[in-house]
């Protein structure tokens, strides 16, 4: 189809309120099929700006122009496919905005969408922690400012939507993908993504909810595998995240999972994306498919027999772009649609979300530039400012697991002086800091020519570049090690006062590492050769009087119950992106106190997975079964090199209606000898329920900083819908009767308990409930 100027001029007068119709009375078919699919191009790093783009996926012969003759609805990932300079990138993204809008009719530029789960997936952008960190600061805000400046460099570079935040709640360790997750529990998981759609969305990006819903409770915790999850699960684990980051965050764009549950895949699943997602919770933007998830139904799912049905499977159920590229909703479906299949008001019901959303990040219009802002100036991904920001999230998400006494003290902080080692597969590993979607491990893997467009020092460069004089032993990589490099390893730690172990994940896709997407773990041991390693060095270190102090930096927690009583520390990081080392050897020496808290259980051993802190009672030890699954440290648990103690436990009423509310509050005193912070955590039980409920479920948190000897007031107000869960008859309830309220520092710690009974009628509560606990800390002096 020509291009016609006198359209584009007669559409730039139209009213913004009437554009959305009118677009869709006027366009062809072929032209709103366009705008319900993405492509994958190729920005090349040739230098040459102009040149015609061309599609990334393999078997693809078009040209850019018959790809783009009818429009187009999104550009996947111009930055993040390979490592292109951001300013060739940006020059490369006008051009074919430009070639867009001249191809089509109307002149509708295409929405650019971008991975941001660690950072801005570009080359040069900073690598902040992963969402596994995010989850161990129970910093919310920090979480918000730390999205704002990603949302910040998208909208610099003309990027429109990104593809985060993960909210599946961790269900099974072995799962590749634990990295990406901020932890196992809802509400932590819930106030942590919803802070950061709020940071994105703040900066007009379309942040993206994934992945809807139960990807992360597979079986065996393989990728893709089955969901066996029942409707009770689903609804009081796995959607309570999706609810809060739409109703408080107002996410604009949510992701359909790879998974089926129950035998329904989640891309053709109406009930879900449009019963639940639509029309109960009113979300009016639009789903797009995980990459290929279309697709899946036929050749994985064999719930379609072709492209064709699943393309009108996916439409039908309520997915409103596929993704990456064109595949079903392209010729397969224009088939479907013209052979009868389906009715071309299904169609329109999707391009009305798509061009509703093109509408509210401006492009349609009259002055949309497909000029990036940020070539009118140098293009800095990775100010000071933002490494400094990584830095602070990196040092917040470290946990100190275990500090055994060492001749007298502590064991950290480090002493200022005394010989020093680093060892084991991530000394001197850069990549020991990243996950599997920093762009270095995601990406820049597979371009082993072209350097890291960061910097990011390994644990035993910040040590030398702090200390001058350490010593270094690296025993291989993650899944090896030799018997000469486990000798020299030991022999190092041998002949230094202390020695670091650094061992853990290297993150990568689909096999190319030991954490990430599709490298689930057969079991919770250490990778490879790693456990035997630090077997090893432990007994050197104890025959030769050393300061053994562990270092886990992962993706997942492993299981530290053979090591747990013979290192003298244990500190357990969330690949802490490229700041993790200057943050590590911060609260190694003490400069900064180590305040994170896990996001997820430390398992004692290697099997019994999977495992949760929110279990019902059978789920844990008991007389009926001679396996103890309990965790070796529990979700929530971490310690400082302060202490804190919680007093003058008060509840405002021992009884409440069924939509009443109760305040529960304590003094938390800082009462070691320097500041630091403590999370102060608030747990529910329901000890006689309409249906199994949890032994304790998080329901609050506060994270208090205090000076030495300093006191403050953490007063948490917590609505009877706080209690609701799903009953008998599927609907989530709030029932009278007796509930615990425990305050405490972790799920596995003594707590202070509160007794509440609540009275009246049986509720049945939705979307509209309560779903936050209110939370004020107010200083004492």
């Amino acid at each position: 189809m020509s291009t016609g100027a006198a359209d584009q001029q007669a559409l730039a007068r139209v009213p913004a309120s009437d554009l959305v119709q009118h677009l869709i009375r006027e366009m062809t078919l072929e032209e709103k099929l366009a705008q319900l699919v993405g492509v994958w191009v190729n920005a090349s790093t040739d230098g040459d700006s102009v040149a015609p783009l061309q599609s990334q996926m393999a078997g693809d012969t078009r040209s850019w122009d018959d790809i783009i003759a009818d429009g187009l609805g999104q550009i996947t990932r111009m930055y993040g496919t390979v490592p292109v300079d951001p300013a060739e990138g940006a020059r490369r993204l006008a051009a074919a905005q430009e070639q867009i809008m001249a191809a089509s009719r109307f002149g509708i530029p295409a929405q650019v969408h971008e991975e941001c789960l660690a950072g801005l997936a570009a080359w040069k952008a900073t690598a902040f922690p992963v969402p596994l960190a995010w989850g161990a600061t129970f910093n919310p805000q920090l979480v918000q400012e730390m999205a704002a400046r990603i949302g910040t460099s998208m909208r610099s570079l003309g990027v429109h939507q990104g593809l985060a935040p993960v909210l599946d709640v961790v269900r099974d360790l072995r799962w590749g993908r634990v990295e990406e997750t901020i932890g196992e529990d809802p509400y932590l998981v819930g106030t942590v993504a919803t802070a950061y759609v709020q940071g994105l969305e703040s900066t007009g990006i379309v942040a993206t909810l994934k992945h809807f819903v139960g990807y992360s409770a597979s079986q065996a915790g393989r990728n893709h595998a089955p969901v066996s999850m029942g409707p009770r699960e689903l609804a009081d684990v796995m959607l309570p995240p999706f609810e809060m980051a739409l109703r408080h965050g107002g996410a604009r764009s949510v992701m359909h999972a790879y998974t089926d549950v129950d035998g329904v895949p989640a891309a053709a699943n109406r009930a879900l994306l449009t019963g639940l997602l639509r029309e109960d919770w009113g979300f009016g933007g639009t789903v797009v498919a995980d990459y290929f998830g279309v697709a899946f139904l036929d050749v994985t799912h064999g719930v379609a027999a072709d492209s064709g049905d699943a393309a009108v499977l996916a439409l039908s159920a309520g997915v409103d772009v596929e993704l990456p590229t064109v595949n079903c909703f392209g010729e397969p479906l224009l088939r479907r649609i013209r052979e009868g299949g389906l009715d071309e008001s299904v169609v329109d019901e999707a391009l009305r979300r798509v061009l509703t959303q093109k509408a509210q990040v401006g492009l349609l219009s009259a002055d949309f530039s497909a000029v990036p802002p940020a070539l009118s100036g140098p293009i800095d991904l990775d100010p000071l400012d933002n490494r400094a920001l990584a830095r602070e999230l990196a040092a917040q998400s470290l946990v100190l697991l275990s500090n055994r006494t060492f001749d007298g003290t502590p064991s950290l902080p480090l002493p200022a002086s005394g010989s020093l080692a680093v060892v084991g597969p991530l000394a001197d590993d850069p990549f020991a800091m990243l996950g599997c979607y920093s762009f270095d491990a995601h990406v820049g893997a597979s371009h082993p020519d072209v350097p890291m467009g960061i910097s990011v020092p390994s644990v035993a460069a910040v040590a030398a570049q702090r200390f001058g004089s350490v010593a270094t032993s690296v025993t291989g990589n993650c899944e090896s090690a030799t018997e000469e490099q486990i000798a020299e390893a030991c022999q190092v730690a041998s002949a230094v006062e202390t020695c670091v172990v650094v061992v853990g994940d290297n993150a990568g896709l689909f096999g190319r590492g030991t954490s990430g997407e599709g490298n689930d773990a057969a079991d919770l041991r250490l990778p490879g050769n790693q456990h035997r390693m630090l077997d090893r060095v432990l007994k050197a270190c104890a025959d030769s009087g050393t300061r053994a102090v562990v270092v886990v930096l992962s993706g997942r927690p492993y299981a530290l119950g053979d090591f747990v009583d013979r290192a003298d520390a244990i500190v357990q990081g969330f690949f802490p992106g490229e700041e993790g080392g200057e943050a590590l050897w911060d609260v190694l020496t003490g400069v900064v106190n180590p305040s994170g808290k896990l996001p997820v259980s430390v398992p004692r051993t290697s099997g019994g997975q999977p495992g949760t802190y929110l279990h019902s009672k059978l789920a844990g030890p008991s007389g009926v079964s001679a396996l103890d699954p309990s965790p070796l440290f529990g979700f929530g648990h971490g310690l400082s090199y302060t202490t804190f103690d919680l007093s003058d436990h008060q509840c405002s009423t021992p009884t409440m209606s069924t939509s009443d509310s109760v305040t529960v509050a304590c003094t938390v005193t800082n009462t070691g000898s320097r500041s630091g912070a403590e999370i102060v955590q608030l747990y529910m039980e329901d000890p006689v329920g309409e249906v199994v409920r949890p032994v304790r479920e998080l329901i609050g948190y506060a994270r208090v900083e205090l000076e030495a000897g300093a006191s403050a007031v953490v007063d948490f107000v917590v609505h009877a819908d706080r209690t609701s869960f799903t009953g008998l008859d599927l609907q989530r309830v709030v029932t009278p009767g007796l509930v615990k309220l425990h305050v405490c520092t972790s799920s596995a710690s003594d707590a202070a308990s509160h007794e509440v009974i609540l009275h009246g009628p049986r509720r049945v509560v939705g979307f509209e409930r309560e779903m936050l606990t209110p939370v004020e800390v107010r200083g004492l002096g």
